[in-house]
């Protein structure tokens, strides 16, 4: 057994047994009797045995993919990907998979491995970018819009993410017309039928009518159009003057011309038929509006009835704007999350403007539970870079938190226990003592 010794002037070899020095100069004058390359050869060709010159790394496999992908070998890149994964996965290794799976038209791998990007950086803006891609190749307009409007809060100046954005919201807007005005036209060509079984009279003719019953009809016309009025909203002075100055020429004419009876009946007829044709797209297109906005109101209603709490700022970022405008929907997100998970969740995501919101709907139940809402605001201050999001608050932002303060956590009501909290942490959010 030798052991390798370093002093300061010499290195020597010492043996253990014997306890015995040798200098270097003196193994250096006797290499036949010293020959310390035999003791090292064998030691290095072990050694070189067990390490092969060329280890792959993940690094150097992200890096063959990136110029597979240059190349437009897109299996081959994503091979390459998915071995840089296996040895050291990255948000960067799986959302340069995602690109390489949106190459091959593999979308639903390509949004799991953003979603798998997301989870280990959840303000990558390339994994939101190229899951919006996926998700609207897969169908799912409302994902996508989300992911694309949450990639441009975090970088509102891409102009790359503005027109994704801008065209996934067209997308999902002209996808929610489409679905309205179907249900609307199934509506309105059921009416029209009901309305052509009761015109048919005697076998489908249409005989001639007298002067009374002209006058009955016509009142029965404006009995009709008085209806439809109260029902819809819609603008129709013109057309209204136009079949009246119609129906009043039908009515001056001489009852006496014979077979003239039979055409003003016609006439009034086909005024009346032209009428309703009219109202009928005046009211498809007030009517696709509203359906539209019922549909709207049916996916918020549907949302709320399952509040699961977020796991990242993404999805606690989508579900609040979901909510958007209605406080006692915010209010139950926010109470579907523990307090000391704020921190986790947010990470370093949390923008100004969620922190003012969540203020604000924090004093709408203050009242009803006062130890949860203190516990929130304590905890929010443990998000990370916090200070620096209270430092950049602009000063109607910290006079519309001042207020609240001042209104609401610090008044008079306040058990003086939680006042005591709330003095100190009034300097936490920028509002000074």
């Amino acid at each position: 057994m030798f052991v390798l010794v370093y002093l300061t002037g010499s290195v020597g070899v010492e043996k253990a047994s014997k306890g015995d020095t040798i200098s270097f100069d003196r193994a250096r004058n006797s290499p036949g009797q010293y020959d310390l390359s035999r003791i090292n050869d064998p030691f290095n060709r072990v050694h070189s045995s067990f390490v092969p010159e060329d280890v792959p790394d993940a690094v150097s496999e992200k890096d063959l993919g990136n110029e597979f992908f240059k190349q437009k070998k897109f299996k081959e890149a994503r091979d390459c990907y998915s071995r840089s994964i296996a040895l050291s996965p990255t948000a960067v290794a799986y959302a340069n998979r995602a690109m390489a799976n949106i190459k091959l038209r593999r979308f639903q791998e390509a949004e799991d491995d953003c979603t798998e990007a997301l989870n280990l950086d959840d303000r990558y803006i390339k994994a939101y970018s190229r899951r919006a891609t996926a998700r609207k190749e897969l169908g799912k307009i409302k994902e996508s819009m989300d992911d694309a409007a949450f990639a441009l809060r975090l970088e509102p100046n891409n102009q790359e993410i503005k027109k994704q954005y801008a065209d996934a919201k067209s997308l999902y807007e002209k996808d929610i017309l489409q679905k309205a005005s179907g249900a609307l036209r199934s509506t309105v060509q059921g009416t029209q039928k009901s309305q052509k079984s009761e015109e048919k009279i005697n076998g489908g003719s249409i005989q001639p009518i007298s002067h009374s019953t002209q006058k009955s009809g016509l009142a029965e016309v404006n009995h009709h159009k008085k209806d439809n009025e109260q029902q819809i909203l819609v603008k129709e002075s013109l057309l209204t003057e136009d079949v009246d100055s119609r129906e009043t020429k039908a009515r001056s004419r001489p009852q006496s011309q014979g077979g003239d009876g039979s055409k003003e009946g016609l006439s009034a007829s086909n005024s009346l038929e032209q009428r309703n044709h009219s109202i009928t797209k005046l009211e498809m297109k007030a009517s696709v509006q509203q359906l539209a906005s019922r549909a709207a109101s049916r996916v918020v209603a549907e949302a709320a009835k399952n509040v699961t709490p977020p796991t990242t700022a993404y999805q606690f970022e989508v579900s609040w704007r979901a909510f958007s405008g209605d406080l006692a929907l915010q209010a139950r997100l926010l109470k579907a999350i523990s307090p000391h998970e704020l921190p986790k969740i947010f990470k370093n995501a949390l923008s100004s403007a969620i922190l003012i919101e969540i203020i604000k709907c924090l004093a709408s139940f203050f009242t009803e539970d006062m130890d949860l809402v203190v516990s929130y605001l304590e905890h929010l201050t443990k998000v990370p870079r916090f200070d620096v999001i209270v430092m950049c608050l602009s000063s109607t932002n910290k006079d519309d938190i001042r207020k609240i303060w001042d209104e609401v956590f610090s008044s008079e009501a306040t058990p003086i226990e939680y006042a005591e909290i709330l003095d100190n942490l009034r300097s936490k959010f920028g509002l000074g003592q």
